[in-house]
């Protein structure tokens, strides 16, 4: 029939066939559809999440749950009416759709419709980010996910156990799903890397097992469940480095090579003096690209940004042993031609408490394994990036490992110097026997690290 193809977009049917053949029992399942298409205008990119009832697999130890899949974030269409057409071969659209599996809860009869409202949420930062997602990537939510009291009130994304990647006439598809974690798993995630936690998750049948199945329900996280869990993790930050490049935290720096009544001094924000203001230009570039990608502290609506994508200081894509500041573009905040980089003798770093105890991961899983760590303050334009020896585009050199463009500190610490400085930190890792303030010092190193009271950076000005 004529009409055929305008009922059945060549991209739908891709995907419909590959439900079909998961599901051939099922070929007309709820579906919930964008009121007002998003090519007109509308709020939601998806134009519709289907949503399958799954058996499970006892065997397997698998449990019934509901499947949803999305429509959209591929080319469905191939008219450039949402999607550039960018022929066979590559991606369609953003190349991939969302799926996520919730565990059925007794009696329950139908599925329940907030997921689709939840992967519309999350489409609709791709499309305004134009951010795609990979799989072992994760997604700060700071809110349960179906707006209960549940724990649950995170995502990390792996691939679907059982959806092929599907060739359409307009690109690849591949399916990414949803699995929905607590607090400490996302930090895992965060200081470790998504595809070690995705692991752990798949070994705990009611975390998730071997299909990672989202429990709304679940009450505790896996290190309570199991807590040799954490002693994986922490083995895996040694061996394989961290992922977290950089977080929002309560920081300041002082240059003490300068006399501190020197006016002219462009010191950064130091407690007791007003931080000497950059153009309105550079700061919103500072500003927002900390925004972006610095999210611990903060509650954004969406995840960390990746490094390929961009934009942002947050996770590494695939680490290499050569890191580059270049590749996320903290070297771009500052256009390097407006600000003098002001090499320093000596510098005195000041933390909070919370953001002090990061520094072992900065140095051990960061650094040692090549890689930079950025501090960015949460009250002022300040930022204190650790570099190591083999990453690109730093300012900071082996000559001058103290450098400084306005309020952004680099600090470049060689190996040897690392080894040292986790030895006379080991401390920080106990925090119950810890009084504040407390200081460190390096005189020959002219370095001095200060943990301070929250209350210090509170009132910059006090």
């Amino acid at each position: 029939s004529g009409s055929f193809p305008s009922l059945f977009p060549p991209g739908l049917h891709g995907i419909y066939g590959e439900c079909r053949r998961l599901y051939p029992d099922q070929p007309n399942p709820l579906q919930v559809t964008a009121i007002l298409k998003y090519w007109l205008g509308g709020p939601d990119p998806l134009d519709y999440v289907s949503m399958y009832r799954n058996l499970g697999n006892p065997a397997l130890n698998v449990p019934e749950h509901w499947h949803y899949v999305s429509f959209g974030l591929s080319d469905l269409y191939g008219d450039n009416r949402v999607h550039e057409f960018t022929g066979t071969d590559g991606p369609s659209g953003f190349g991939f759709e969302l799926t996520f599996r919730l565990k059925r809860e007794t009696g329950e009869s139908a599925p329940p419709t907030w997921p689709a409202e939840l992967m519309q949420g999350l489409a609709r930062y791709v499309f305004q980010s134009e951010n795609t997602f990979c799989s072992g990537d994760h997604v700060s939510w700071h809110s349960p996910l179906d707006n209960s009291e549940s724990r649950i009130q995170h995502m990390l994304l792996t691939e679907d156990p059982q959806m092929q990647p599907v060739q359409t006439p307009f690109g690849v598809v591949t399916f990414l799903q949803i699995v929905g974690v607590c607090t400490e798993e996302l930090h895992a995630a965060q200081q470790w890397n998504g595809q070690g936690i995705l692991e752990l998750l798949r070994t705990v049948p009611v975390a998730g097992g071997p299909w990672l199945i989202t429990d709304m329900r679940r009450g505790e996280t896996i290190f309570e469940i199991d807590p040799h869990l954490q002693e994986r993790v922490d083995k895996g930050i040694e061996t394989d480095g961290s992922n977290l490049s950089g977080v929002s935290a309560k920081c300041a720096w002082d240059d003490l090579s300068r006399p501190p009544e020197d006016d002219e001094d462009s010191r950064s924000i130091c407690i007791g003096t007003q931080p000497r203001r950059l153009s309105g230009k550079d700061t919103e570039q500072i500003r927002e690209t900390l925004r972006r990608g610095l999210e611990i502290n903060s509650k954004p609506v969406l995840p960390p940004i990746n490094a390929q994508r961009q934009n942002g200081l947050n996770h590494d894509r695939a680490p290499s042993r050569k890191d580059s500041l270049e590749s996320e573009s903290s070297a771009a905040i500052i256009p390097h031609e407006l600000i003098r980089t002001r090499q320093l003798e000596s510098v005195h770093l000041k933390f909070n408490q919370e953001s002090g105890a990061l520094i072992p991961l900065c140095l051990r899983g960061r650094l040692l394994h090549g890689r930079h760590f950025t501090y960015k303050s949460i009250t002022g334009d300040t930022a204190i990036t650790f570099v190591s020896t083999g990453v690109e585009g730093a300012f900071a050199t082996e000559e001058h490992p103290y450098a400084a463009h306005g309020p952004w500190l680099q600090i470049l610490l060689t190996e040897e110097f690392v080894e040292r400085m986790l030895e006379d930190l080991e401390d920080l890792n106990s925090p119950e026997e810890f009084k504040l303030p407390k200081e460190y010092s390096w005189p020959e190193k002219k370095l001095k690290v200060s943990i301070l009271p929250d209350a210090v950076f509170d009132n910059p000005l006090h």
